[in-house]
């Protein structure tokens, strides 16, 4: 039973594209499906989420995390009464305008595209579920719901200020009332993004070994952990030990989120989705206290972890890929594949969008296609650390070229 606050399907505000509903499956079951049969969630598999996607087969990727953020959002969508169908579609689709290598790609592809607008990957997750998707005969992109595409836009709060261009297009011709919070579900979706990445990059960072078990142990919540670990556990298993600790780090955020959003819901009232929307703040939160906390885990995790020398190293090698493709695709935009070629015919010698069109392909690049296309065009070896293809990727990443 979903709560009078909850989306309900029923009550849907449609999609831009109107369409027959379907006998047994809801709106939101269907924008989830669409989700994860696109290409772009596929692509997922080999982007990076810190570690680049070759670096190791037990890091988290792109997509590794994006389903681990279902996973959590599902079951605070349950606690608090909300539509889970929605909730999930919202979690699975927020990363799908990374561009290859992570953050590091989004800053390369944000420094180039600062004339031409920007470069933003939740505008670009948008971009790419209302346009760039071209599998259907009827219209361009998936054709979510208003409410998926909102909660996608907005997960993490209004979009007030300069909007992504990318966004602001959209937005002119289907109004996503971005002046608003999202729904209790795209808000339960954000929330768990945070849990997620905060749980399995100490998980990842440990097994990099750029970090100890002993210097997490000194973090606020984890050395509660580990305590309890060792108290119920003495003498466990390093590598034991320290999941049964991390194990017990993520049901506590879990739990707080659960916690302190039920409170703030009760003392809201809402009687509909309308309400958690017109609120004036998030109405699923951490507590002052673990969000504090989180704080000073984060700044760990960015000098320990992101800032690593060896991650830093590899950050410059990839931004130098990004650097290196962009202003080539721009000056010779005969090298892009022919389906891409039709959409630079049409713009007539439009610089910007040339170069909206440039950063939509490399966006779409995964690590490795990004690595050997680099490579084809350049003439360049990969650097060491970054020769990932072997035949069979170099076969899969040929008929991405040929389209």
């Amino acid at each position: 039973m979903l709560a009078p606050y909850a989306s309900h399907a029923d009550q849907s505000r449609g999609r831009l594209f109107p369409q027959e509903e379907s006998h047994f499956r809801s709106c939101y079951q269907r924008d989830r499906d669409r989700i994860i049969h696109a290409s772009a969630f596929r692509r997922l598999k080999h982007k990076t989420q810190v570690f680049i996607e070759h670096e190791g087969d037990y890091f988290r990727t792109r997509l590794t995390h994006s389903i681990e953020v279902a996973q959590v959002a599902r079951t605070i969508a349950g606690a608090l009464g909300l539509n889970p169908e929605l909730t999930e579609a919202v979690a699975l689709a927020h990363d799908l305008g990374h561009p290859p290598f992570g953050h590091t790609g989004e800053d390369a592809l944000s420094e180039l595209m600062q004339p031409y607008g920007g470069f933003d990957h939740n505008a670009q997750a948008i971009r790419i579920v209302t346009k760039l998707e071209r599998h259907y005969a009827e219209w361009d992109g998936l054709n979510l719901t208003w409410d998926t595409l909102e909660g996608i836009a907005k997960h993490n709060g209004p979009v007030t200020g300069n909007i992504p261009y990318a966004l602001a297009e959209y937005n002119e011709i289907h109004d996503l009332e971005l002046h608003t919070h999202a729904s209790a579900e795209a808000q339960a979706a954000a929330l768990s993004d945070d849990i997620a990445y905060n749980n399995h990059d100490l998980h990842d960072g440990l097994r990099a070994e750029l970090f100890s078990t002993d210097e997490l142990s000194e973090l606020p919540v984890l050395g509660t952990c580990f305590a309890e670990v060792d108290a119920r556990y003495p003498g466990l298993n390093y590598y034991r030990r320290r999941h049964e600790a991390l194990r017990r780090f993520f049901g506590i955020l879990v739990e707080d989120v659960i916690d302190v959003s039920r409170a703030n819901i009760a003392d809201l009232n809402p009687g509909s989705v309308t309400d958690i929307r017109n609120a004036g703040r998030m109405m699923v939160q951490f507590s002052p206290t673990v969000w504090s906390d989180l704080k000073q885990i984060r700044e760990f995790l960015f000098h320990r972890m992101y800032r690593a020398p060896e991650v830093v190293e590899m950050r410059k090698k990839v931004t130098d890929i990004i650097h290196e493709l962009f202003p080539l695709f721009m000056a010779q935009p005969d090298l892009l594949p022919k389906q891409w070629r039709k959409d630079v015919e049409d713009i007539e010698g439009d610089e910007t969008a040339l170069a909206r069109i440039v950063s939509d392909y490399i966006s779409g690049m995964t690590d490795r296609f990004a690595i050997v296309e680099h490579a084809r065009l350049t003439g360049q070896e990969p650097e060491p650390g970054l020769r990932a293809s072997g035949p069979g990727h170099i076969r899969y990443e040929q008929r991405l070229r040929d389209g």
